[in-house]
């Protein structure tokens, strides 16, 4: 077998729910050893959190937990437990990083702060995500993505292009922004990583989901700042018109033209309509002063004509089209399936799976691989605390008794 990207890395993941979970699967993928502490009896929050196979909401068939914890060890324990905190303290005394998503402060409660635990591991790298930071006024609030996403603006953008400001803003949807969380604290890591080999010590990075929001918003975080302009979910007027999200025959499209040569083509596409001739069409300023006006042009030449069709005639005339995709649409692309995308799964309790997202890089040298499925509750319990760290199959009943695993 070819080796792995991060053959050797040693992680241990504390972490709830999504973002953490997100942030070592994608190390995970790539070769990294993973082991998730999860509590005992109950697990992850995230095992109850839908979609789950026929509608049957088994904590081990959660998709979600599926794809957010492929690659990876499973354990149960309670560090909060005297002796749950020195099994805790063992598995972090062997690893290169914890990733950790508890309230500032609760992990230094439980005598399991970064200053406790660099003393016996002096190379730890140790990342800690949470909603709004370690400092500053609003640290020690909870939150839940819809709160995120409007405290770092980003709700306000949404959704783009609104007709009006009368519009409620929205979330983006999904979990994108607890996956964008754990996109950008993989990438911390991996820089610390990377220092760390280069000095051989390693560090504590604290980091805010609301600032990584804040980040991926990119122009629109830094437009007011810079230009005293404040974005919103009306957009660019200048680019209201023929641009967003339009209805078709079987779905929808996404067109953008911001460039003249590319309102041109797109008016060729649809036929170079006479309403293209008049001097509200003429140039960027005016079409959006009359956006609605072309845009219901452009909605009555759609209706219908379906998403391929059009996609296809704007591939030809070069328009930056798109089709929206369905989650049907995805899993039907001949194009995801000639590249491989989807691979099969073999889970012990949800069977074959066969159509399983796997990674969207391919490595020459260090191939993706889907080494283990998710880990059903506790599922390595015997291996990791009997052959790393030596406890005994008698040791293990006393700390199930006791409640520590």
């Amino acid at each position: 077998m070819a080796p792995s990207a991060l053959n050797g890395v040693k992680i241990i993941e504390f972490c709830t729910t999504i973002s953490g979970a997100y942030c070592s699967k994608l190390m995970a993928d790539l070769g990294a050893e993973v082991i998730k502490i999860e509590p005992p009896v109950t697990g992850d929050e995230a095992r109850r959190r839908p979609p789950f196979q026929n509608d049957d909401p088994d904590p081990e068939k959660s998709g979600l937990f599926l794809y957010i914890n492929t690659n990876k060890f499973g354990i149960t324990l309670d560090p909060s437990k005297p002796k749950g905190k020195e099994i805790f303290e063992r598995l972090v005394r062997q690893a290169d990083i914890l990733i950790e998503d508890h309230r500032p402060g609760e992990m230094e409660a439980m005598g399991l702060g970064y200053e406790t635990l660099k003393k016996t591991n002096p190379g730890l790298i140790m990342m800690a995500i949470t909603p709004f930071g370690q400092t500053g006024p609003c640290k020690d609030y909870k939150a839940y993505q819809l709160n995120i996403s409007h405290m770092s603006g980003q709700g306000y953008l949404l959704p783009l292009v609104a007709p009006d400001l009368d519009r409620p803003p929205v979330q983006i949807g999904g979990n994108s922004g607890n996956f964008d969380a754990g996109l950008t604290a993989s990438l911390a890591v991996m820089a610390a990583l990377f220092w760390r080999g280069a000095s051989g010590k390693g560090q504590y990075i604290g980091m805010s989901k609301m600032e990584a929001l804040i980040a991926m918003q990119r122009v629109e975080s830094v437009t007011f700042p810079n230009s005293g302009i404040n974005m919103s979910r009306k957009g660019e007027s200048l680019r209201m018109s023929g641009n967003g999200i339009f209805p078709c025959k079987d779905g929808f499209v996404s067109i953008v033209t911001p460039e003249e040569h590319q309102w041109q083509n797109f008016m060729k596409l649809i036929g170079d309509p006479p309403w293209s001739k008049e001097p509200w069409c003429q140039n960027r300023f005016e079409r959006g002063n009359h956006a609605e006006k072309i845009n219901a042009y452009i909605l009555e030449w759609m209706k219908d004509k379906p998403k391929e069709e059009i996609f296809r005639k704007g591939q030809a005339f070069s328009v930056p089209v798109a089709q929206v995709n369905t989650a049907e649409d995805v899993v039907c692309s001949p194009h995801f399936n000639a590249r491989g995308f989807f691979v099969e799964i073999d889970h012990p309790v949800m069977g074959k799976l066969e159509k399983f997202p796997s990674s969207p890089y391919r490595f020459s040298k260090t191939p993706w691989a889907v080494a283990r499925p998710a880990p059903r509750l506790g599922e390595h319990n015997e291996m990791i605390f009997q052959e790393k760290l030596g406890y005994t199959t008698e040791d293990l009943k006393i700390f199930k008794d006791a409640g520590i695993l």
